[in-house]
């Protein structure tokens, strides 16, 4: 007779699967580096707001950011979602009715955003859509949320002297995640709206000093100017510099 091999049920691999700070299964893990230990993103977070150290081993992770040791972990959390039954589902659920109750409505644009990135139609409006309940006015783009993620540090990068940049101020939150596929031209539109820039200013957005193209991906920064230069730090930093145009 041929042997039966023993079927394996989810409880056998929650050591692997959940999280050691809140005990339930990890949504978004998050690896540490320096002892490669994983949790959820927002336990591991939170758990970093009042210490440097790692919460199961105890190792010093850094010495004043630990974020930058963490790094999500895509491959296990499609595992995690394969093998236990609906919980993407109950989280993206759960995730919609935190924002729908969190965040307020600006003019109505703050919920349809929020919709749009689950793949719903647009919520309120006016008469040009009826509501679109007939599916119509919906939209299927995910935002790019299950694409490679990288994280990446903006700073700004001024030539003395140089007419007008006195007036360029840094980004109050300089570390932004996503996707890898995000473009250099994304990257600019992206900082002329958060700094505020006239039409009358340019963007050159710089990696170890060179000029990336506009079309050039972040992911394809990564791996041939910041990997390949022997850069080991993490997030990826990318310097804009802003100049007048005066074509």
């Amino acid at each position: 007779m041929a042997a039966t091999g023993r079927k394996h049920l989810v409880r056998d691999f929650n050591h692997f699967i959940t999280c050691y700070l809140c005990r339930g299964y990890l949504i978004k893990p998050t690896t540490v580096t320096e002892c490669l230990h994983t949790f959820c993103k927002s336990c591991i977070v939170q758990h970093f707001e009042e210490s440097n150290d790692c919460p199961k081993c105890g190792i010093q992770v850094h010495e004043t950011n630990p974020l930058e040791m963490l790094r999500l972990d895509n491959t296990l959390e499609e595992i995690i979602f394969k093998l236990v039954p609906g919980l993407r589902e109950k989280e993206e659920q759960q995730e919609l009715e935190y924002w729908r109750k969190n965040q307020p409505k600006e003019n109505g644009q703050a919920e349809n955003l929020r919709c749009q990135r689950f793949g719903l139609p647009d919520v309120g409006g006016d008469g040009g859509n009826g509501g679109g309940n007939d599916g119509d006015g919906g939209t299927n783009d995910d935002y790019h949320r299950s694409d490679p993620q990288i994280a990446i540090c903006l700073d700004c990068l001024r030539n003395t002297g140089q007419s007008g940049e006195s007036t360029v101020t840094d980004l109050m939150k300089r570390f932004i995640r996503c996707s890898s596929r995000v473009t250099v031209g994304t990257i600019k539109k992206f900082l002329s709206l958060k700094l505020k820039l006239p039409s009358s200013y340019e963007l050159d957005v710089l990696c170890n000093g060179e000029i990336m193209g506009r079309d050039h991906t972040l992911e394809f920064i990564y791996m041939t100017r910041w990997r390949l230069h022997g850069e080991n730090t993490y997030p990826m930093v990318l310097e804009y510099r802003p100049r007048i145009d005066f074509g």
